[in-house]
């Protein structure tokens, strides 16, 4: 049902992005980089966050982290990933195939600034086994997006 919540969202606001479906599953960071050939950092993920009574989503680059801090200080509260089935009520969209495209209902959606690194990048498209490949800035214009720096990347060394 979410797979064609997203054909669908992408029928009719991007008719040119073709929805891409693989035989592998995308449903984590390193597989979704393997299903669809590129560094696992070119993988836009979406997190699904409760802050007080608000949900959001913020889409990040593949390896980063949500910094808390900066997370805290921009939502106006300490954000607490939504449970697996919280998930799947408020977006439509199953855990491992969570995007910004076709949801349930309208959510507050941010783009992380990592994702401007990319010319491409490829976020999930409503199940764990379909993705999209679509430039960021496209992205968050498509999808109502404020671009925000909350993340950060803890694979790169500490800076002194």
């Amino acid at each position: 049902m979410s797979l064609e919540s997203v054909r669908a969202w992408f029928a009719q606001h991007a008719p040119d992005i073709a929805v891409e479906e693989s035989t592998m599953s995308s449903a984590t960071v390193p597989l979704a980089a393997e299903a669809y050939g590129v560094p696992p950092e070119q993988i836009a993920k979406t997190l699904s966050l409760r802050v007080g009574e608000r949900v959001v989503l913020i889409v990040t680059s593949g390896t980063m982290r949500l910094d808390n801090k900066k997370a805290k200080a921009l939502l106006g509260g300490k954000p607490k990933m939504l449970g697996v089935h919280e998930v799947a009520d408020l977006t439509g969209h199953e855990v491992g195939g969570v995007c910004p495209f076709g949801l349930k209902a309208p959510l507050p959606i941010y783009c992380d600034v990592s994702l401007q690194a990319f010319d491409v990048v490829v976020p999930a498209a409503g199940s764990t086994h379909s993705a999209v490949r679509i430039a960021p800035q496209r992205m968050a214009e498509l999808v109502g997006a404020e671009w925000v720096d909350v993340c950060e990347d803890r694979s790169a060394p500490a800076q002194p």
